[in-house]
């Protein structure tokens, strides 16, 4: 290397220092008082010509500005690029001067440096306004956000399958938000790389920026999102710093609101480049410590950035430029528009209503800007809007649609991968498309196979919508308005070992025997039990111990069926058991299946045993327009890939357990805790007045309504409606856990 140096820039004596690049060797050369930088890269002939243009860049920028960016040195030859021979391989050569200065990553951040890197970063695209290279405008590479989706090729790189189902959502977003108004974006050369480590600082201010490998002809947006991204990716509120950089570019060069509209996801579009990129290089060259240095900081800021509202993003960033933010009716206004159609019979959650605009994995956003972490709703199984279920259901409604009179081969796919999940006994699936239907066609299927009529259920009960299912349904036909219990119904009590009649650790042996008394007693042989495993709306309360097995023993002897109602406890919610039945040890005859299978898609199932489906298939035909079509099968298998992939059974079993260890804790601190009951994400916080113990509901609701003030969500429910219930999608963390306990303990700490 002094050889070469002494041959084609005549340094006779000089110091040596390499510096790893990201896929390039780069060294300091000191010759004398002065420093340069001297780069090598493998040699390719479409390299070369972008390294041209390169140098035509930094000839027009350091024609008057010689400080602020690199200089091109010329060799001994005249030429300012050379292809030589180094160490045995053909390398393209070129020398540029070396700038002095802090690394922005090396800097305290203040205003005052924020705003100065935002005028600089403008003050360059003013300078590149002009310029135009069609070497530039050929270039098209991964590191260019508008071809950011040449870096799908990297998601399965990455590790951890939560952290690929992020990334994996915001090239979605990408797709959604960014694509269809590419064309109406201004377009220049821009630097393309301001990151911490090419961005120079002296006396708090931006002194000069190196390293414009990353030259591009894109879109001007996209300099300040990356410029963005590295400035605030190691923040604690990215949003405070973002728009400073904004504010101080913007009094530069106006930015347009179509630009301010794209800015959030072209931010996450920059970050899942990053993280996609380190992961491939770990994969491929596990020595590069260069390619993933920035990993960790990007990783960091793209959990916090799915925490912010795209709206609240984009209404901050427009109120700090001075232009005007999309206006939004009021709530009452949509309320009101609500009800000129829809009948008031359909409830509204919480004193405020919330108006819903947006949702990803366990975060909702509203239409207002805020974030809502959501600890409530469990029909988001696996996350909402997760990209895997998005993207089958999305492409199968691109292929075929239609119902099961035709053959298509996803249907028995699903339907063996669903059967999978039971015991061997449980062989036959008949698909609807709501959990509903599902209980209205069980009902059916056991009257059938039994050829009786009535049909024994818990006490608080709820199995759906259709008359059947609120004629089985003692929280529907025992409400106030309810139409009554029917002559075929049996009711038998909840064995609820805390607000029941029997507390004993046998509480599940006391239950039952007074059930299988009403059974014996029953004038009419019974042609089905039904009950859920966990009795949702009777307050989140999980069956005595024991209680199943005797209880189904006599049903069976009497010449009855068993049917497990598994739509809010199944797949894997209840962390222990993939199926509430399973942990009482029985095996039901029937179990009705709904809600979290498709994630939000309307689905529902009746899983059976080989001999009911025959004794079924006896009678008139059976036909469901929409159960187990084509979209709804393939949307049922990604969410069963998810579970399995994410581990999410897993994950609600240690999240859940900690979540319950944290409520536990609380019940401790404050004896308006009654009770804290439930398994994994499937939790019940009875709530109770601290003097008498009895139910406290106005206590529960304003804990409700205060946790929605703060942006969490949660719901009650229970025959007095005063138990927390808490039933999150399953990539629900600890660190969430954590968030809902410290607001309902401020909460609690503050009404004491």
């Amino acid at each position: 290397m002094h050889e070469l140096l002494k041959i084609e820039f005549g340094f006779h004596q000089c110091d040596i220092k390499r510096i790893d690049g990201y896929d390039n060797a780069n060294y300091i050369i000191t010759n004398e008082s002065s420093q340069s930088i001297f780069k090598t890269y493998p040699h390719d002939n479409e390299l070369l010509a972008i390294l041209k243009a390169e140098n035509e860049v930094l000839q027009s920028l350091s024609s008057d500005d010689r400080n602020r960016f690199p200089m091109p040195i010329p060799f001994l030859s005249g030429n300012f690029i050379k292809v030589l021979p180094i160490e045995g391989k053909t390398m393209i050569c070129r020398m540029l001067s070396f700038l002095d200065g802090k690394f922005l990553g090396d800097c305290q951040p203040s205003k005052k440096l924020f705003q100065s890197f935002g005028t600089f970063i403008a003050e360059l695209n003013l300078k590149l306004q002009h310029f135009n290279s069609y070497t530039l405008k050929a270039r098209q590479w991964e590191w260019d956000l508008q071809y950011f989706q040449q870096n799908k090729k990297y998601i399965d790189d990455i590790s951890l399958p939560h952290n690929r189902s992020i990334v994996h959502y915001f090239f979605k977003q990408y797709e959604q938000h960014v694509l269809p108004v590419l064309s109406q974006l201004r377009k220049q050369v821009i630097h393309n790389d301001a990151n911490e480590w090419n961005v120079l600082v002296k006396n708090e201010k931006v002194s000069g920026i190196i390293d414009f490998g990353d030259l591009a002809y894109s879109h001007l947006i996209n300099e300040v999102a990356i410029a963005i991204t590295y400035a605030c990716y190691d923040k604690n509120d990215p949003l405070k710093w973002a728009v400073t950089i904004l504010k101080s570019y913007h009094s530069k060069i106006p930015l347009e609101a179509l630009e301010i509209k794209v800015l959030y996801y072209l931010i996450a579009a920059r970050l899942c480049t990053s993280v996609c990129n380190s992961a491939h290089s770990k994969k491929t060259d596990p020595t590069n410590t260069y390619a993933t240095s920035s990993e960790e900081n990007a990783w960091q800021m793209l959990h916090k950035w799915l925490r912010i509202n795209p709206i609240k993003f984009e209404n901050v960033c427009l109120e700090t430029l001075g232009l005007s933010a999309a206006k939004h009716a009021t709530i009452s206004e949509k309320v009101n528009d609500r009800h000129a159609h829809i009948s008031k019979i359909l409830s509204l959650s919480y004193a405020s209503p919330i108006a819903m605009h947006k949702s990803a994995f366990q975060y909702m956003y509203d239409s207002y800007g805020n974030t809502f972490l959501d600890a409530y709703n469990n029909i988001p199984h696996v996350g909402h809007s997760h990209p895997t279920v998005v993207t089958a259901a999305q492409q199968q409604m691109n292929q075929l649609n239609t119902n099961t009179r035709y053959l298509y081969d996803v249907l028995p796919t699903y339907a063996a991968k669903l059967l999978s999940k039971f015991p061997s006994t449980l062989n036959k699936v008949f698909f609807v498309n709501s959990g509903s239907a599902a209980s209205d066609l069980a009902i059916r299927l056991a009257r059938a196979h039994t050829q009786r009529h009535h049909i024994m259920t818990m006490e608080h009960g709820y199995h759906g919508n259709t008359q059947l299912s609120i004629d089985i349904s003692d929280y529907k036909f025992n409400n106030p308005k309810g139409q009554g219990q029917k002559e075929w119904v049996l009711k038998t009590p909840i064995p609820d070992t805390y607000n029941g009649k029997y507390k004993e650790r046998n509480a599940g042996d006391l239950y039952s025997k007074e059930a299988i008394t009403q059974i014996e007693n029953s004038q009419e042989p019974i042609a089905a039990f039904i009950a859920e495993p966990i009795v949702g709306c009777g307050g989140q309360v999980p069956l005595a111990s024991g209680y199943l097995k005797k209880i189904y023993r006599a049903i069976r002897k009497q010449g009855g069926v068993c049917i497990s109602d598994e739509v809010q406890t199944g797949f894997g919610r209840l962390g222990d058991h993939f199926w509430g039945f399973e942990a009482q040890n029985v095996t039901p005859d029937i179990v009705i299946v709904g809600k979290p299978m498709g994630n939000g898609h309307p689905m529902g199932a009746v899983v059976t045993t080989q001999e009911i489906a025959e004794s079924f298939s006896k009678g008139v035909e059976f036909f469901s327009s929409f159960g187990g079509n084509p979209v709804s099968c393939v949307t049922g298998l990604a969410v069963l890939e998810v579970i399995e992939n994410e581990k999410l059974q897993e994950n609600a079993k240690i999240v859940g357990d900690h979540y319950k260890v944290l409520f536990k804790a609380l019940q401790k601190k404050y004896n308006c805790i009654g009770d804290v009951r439930g398994s994994g994400l499937f939790l019940g916080i009875e709530i109770v007045n601290k003097t008498t113990g009895q139910p406290d509901q106005e206590l529960a609701h304003y804990i409700k309504n205060q946790l929605r003030q703060n942006y969490i969500l949660i719901s009650t429910d229970g025959p007095y409606d005063n138990v927390l219930k808490t039933k999150p999608p399953l990539c629900f963390t600890k660190e969430n856990a954590k968030e809902v306990i410290e607001a309902i303990d401020d909460i609690l700490r503050n009404q004491e």
